[in-house]
């Protein structure tokens, strides 16, 4: 679910065929505020989703600026526009992501627990461990080196002949086993987000797909209804499974390289990436009270495009926003309630989508005997 003026995926009116964007076009000052209608050229900045996933998503990563205006500028078929893409995920159900490259040492550790994996970067593997093993400071090796090793890593990987993946991810299935039922470790059958795991889930989607083999390289986060990540702009990630709500700014240019049908630009995604490293948890992004608010928590990422609010009110609350600065859409995930503002009153029910115009003032209420969860993307400059 698409909901925003992306040309991809216009958001209309209820009962017109009236696009969001020919509204917000009526009087982009009204619609947007003065800051953001002369910051985003009369535009919402962002665009807001709700996925559902079932079958992973592809590993991929977004371009920032000036990339995605190269990229449009030479492959316009191909990349849609010239925006970045800087998004964030908040859990709807138990879900399950990878994010950002994993600790250098847990790669180390599993190019010796997997040879099959080795197999894959065995030119790079040498100088990649060597690197890893050395600490900070001094003696060790500078994050310019690290950088460049887990790039020289990824990229073997990335480029693996094709025939050589699906040999060596046979070779490890038959190791491991191709069913958790028959796994020998009872945690790692009961671990979802285990390796093993991931990678008998992810090879029964996508079978003998390179990307199986990221699952050794990328960090994984196991998230519960509410917990939130932050993808920057060239920041390599996939999604595997669980339902979510998704901001991000106004773009749909996505560079893929696996666990996918459709086109993948290896070189791009490979020469784009940051090759930041760290903990799952420094993927994390945590909510905080939304200011004056009795019922509402705010996730706020470092980027001046949007925000999301988190409302969760019990039976008969009610919570009020006066004159919030940016344009808003909201979305019922859970309840049932009432909108009111100053004329009218709007049912709220699940799936139920709202734009309200900056500088609105109005209330959400839940009913009497049934709790009410929204989620709201804003532009507060």
């Amino acid at each position: 679910l698409w909901m925003g003026t992306h040309p991809s995926g216009p958001s209309k009116v209820f009962g017109t065929d009236t696009p969001l964007a020919a509204v917000v076009q009526e009087c982009p000052e009204m619609a947007l505020g003065q800051k953001v209608a002369d910051k985003y050229h009369g535009q919402i900045p962002y665009l807001f989703k709700v996925l559902s996933i079932e079958k992973a998503l592809s590993i991929q990563a977004h371009p920032d600026k000036q990339l995605a205006q190269k990229l449009h500028s030479e492959r316009p078929a191909v990349y849609k526009d010239g925006n970045h893409k800087p998004e964030m995920s908040i859990a709807l159900t138990d879900f399950i992501a990878m994010s950002g490259f994993r600790p250098l040492d847990q790669i180390s550790a599993f190019l010796d627990e997997y040879p099959e994996f080795h197999a894959l970067v065995s030119k790079s593997a040498g100088n990649f461990k060597r690197v890893a093993a050395t600490g900070s400071g001094s003696s060790g090796a500078s994050e310019e080196e690290k950088k460049l090793a887990l790039k020289a890593l990824f990229s073997e990987l990335m480029n693996a002949d094709e025939g050589d993946v699906a040999k060596q991810l046979q070779r490890l299935l038959q190791r491991i086993g191709h069913d958790d039922d028959n796994d020998n470790d009872d945690n790692h059958a009961k671990d979802a987000t285990h390796p093993q795991a991931l990678v008998r889930r992810l090879n029964a989607e996508y079978p003998d797909d390179v990307g199986v083999f990221c699952v050794f390289m990328l960090n994984v986060l196991s998230l519960q209804p509410g917990d939130a990540f932050y993808m920057g702009p060239n920041d390599p990630h996939a999604y595997v499974s669980g339902d979510c709500v998704e901001c991000m700014a106004t773009s749909d240019n996505v560079i893929r390289a696996g666990l996918t049908p459709k086109l993948r630009d290896v070189p791009v995604l490979v020469d784009m990436l940051t090759y930041d490293h760290g903990s799952p948890d420094s993927k994390l992004l945590k909510p905080e009270v939304f200011a004056g608010s009795l019922h509402s928590v705010v996730y706020d990422p470092p980027i001046d495009e949007f925000s999301v609010i988190r409302t969760a009110l019990q039976p008969g609350q009610t919570e009020r926003f006066d004159g919030l600065t940016g344009p808003q859409i909201f979305i019922v995930v859970e309840g049932k309630g009432l909108l009111e503002d100053a004329e009218e009153s709007y049912a709220l029910l699940p799936g139920h989508v709202f734009f309200v115009a900056a500088n609105s003032s109005y209330a959400i209420s839940a009913a009497s005997d049934q709790s009410l969860v929204t989620y709201t993307a804003i532009c507060m400059l």
